[in-house]
């Protein structure tokens, strides 16, 4: 079932976040951040199914958060890893405060979402 849902949420956040729509830029970075949070925790439990689900999803806002942080650092081999598109897609290139919030509900609905996958299997 995880695999399942990871399937689905990697393309609609992409679709979302960079889909021209006709509504607001920071709803579509918004909405592709929460998706982002969402499937780095489906991996995580996916690939270390005894860790705990909220263990999973703590460490995963906190490293995301780091990585925003990471954004305002710009040595030169930060710089060559974001000239790439794995790089960009993973270590972002433009700090935001806004992204926090996303993060952190991102994580919250990660942890939903994935333990509603426990449930379901039961």
């Amino acid at each position: 079932m995880l695999l399942v849902s990871m399937s689905f949420i990697a393309p609609m956040g992409y679709i979302i976040r960079f889909a021209p729509t006709p509504t607001f830029v920071w709803l579509n970075d918004a909405l592709g951040s929460i998706a982002y949070e969402v499937f780095w925790i489906l991996l995580v439990a996916f690939l270390l199914p005894r860790i705990s689900l909220r263990a999973i999803a703590i460490g995963v806002c906190l490293t995301t958060c780091g990585l925003e942080g990471l954004q305002l650092w710009h040595p030169p081999f930060l710089e060559a890893a974001r000239a790439t598109v794995a790089g960009r897609l993973v270590l972002g290139n433009t700090f935001s405060w806004i992204d926090f919030p996303s993060y952190i509900i991102g994580s919250w609905l990660g942890w939903l979402w994935a333990r509603s996958m426990q449930w379901l299997q039961v």
